[in-house]
């Protein structure tokens, strides 16, 4: 049994979305991706930090759940920003139990355990989206609803899951970043960055927290092992 993360798998089965046209990098790479989902066990679990499918609706995800669904093990799914298929947690805690996809959760104003871990997070916020009118809100409520993930972890040391990265060269998000400290988390896990973007990302300790990028092209299309 054993603890994985990995983010932005841009999956699009049903949709004209070849992620090669973004560099060689992406060669082969949902290819690669069951290549090295085949090497888990039916006991481990994943958490996808976002951007799964380029899908806009649910018709359009389920060739992509269905195939994440047959890797081993249990996968827990946060938003990215390009999750347009993402609805409420009730349509699609539905979606997946009406299509067979016992494999699937989502981690959504809520927290998974993992032995005597809680394993927190949302989607985040990023400099790319500005602090103002709607966006405010958004963000606001991002902020909302990553404490209340991290409040349902109940006490439990935390491990937290964002897509977007809280901090970053030249840039940090203090309020996630506090609300991550506040909390104790000891490791966060992040998504997004990718290509050249990568050499830009923070990695190890920064404050009280060890964060880790986990993109997939990142990560070699490889799972990153997080605990045992």
């Amino acid at each position: 049994m054993a603890l994985y993360a990995i983010g932005d798998l841009h999956l699009g089965l049903s949709v004209n979305k070849p992620m090669d046209v973004f560099g060689p990098g992406w060669d082969n790479h949902v290819e690669r991706l069951c290549r090295a989902f085949a090497q888990l066990d039916d006991d481990d679990v994943t958490v996808l930090c976002g951007d799964t499918s380029w899908a806009i609706d649910f018709a359009q995800s389920l060739a992509d759940f269905r195939l994440i669904d047959s890797f081993p093990g249990k996968k827990i799914i946060l938003k990215g920003n390009h999750d347009y298929w993402w609805n409420t947690a009730a349509k699609m805690k539905r979606f997946f139990s009406d299509n067979g996809l016992t494999t699937l959760d989502i981690l959504h104003n809520n927290c998974h355990f993992y032995g005597d871990y809680a394993l927190c997070g949302t989607r985040g916020w990023f400099y790319e989206e500005e602090q103002t009118g709607h966006n405010e809100k958004v963000f606001n409520r991002e902020v909302i609803r990553l404490e209340a993930s991290l409040k349902a972890a109940a006490g439990r040391p935390i491990l937290a899951f964002l897509h977007y990265p809280p901090l970053y060269t030249g840039y940090r998000c203090p309020e996630i970043i506090q609300k991550l400290e506040e909390y104790g988390v000891a490791r966060c896990c992040y998504g997004h960055l990718h290509g050249p973007t990568h050499k830009r990302a923070i990695e190890g300790k920064v404050g009280m927290v060890d964060y880790s990028l986990v993109s997939a092209d990142y990560l070699g299309f490889v799972p990153k092992k997080i605990l045992d």
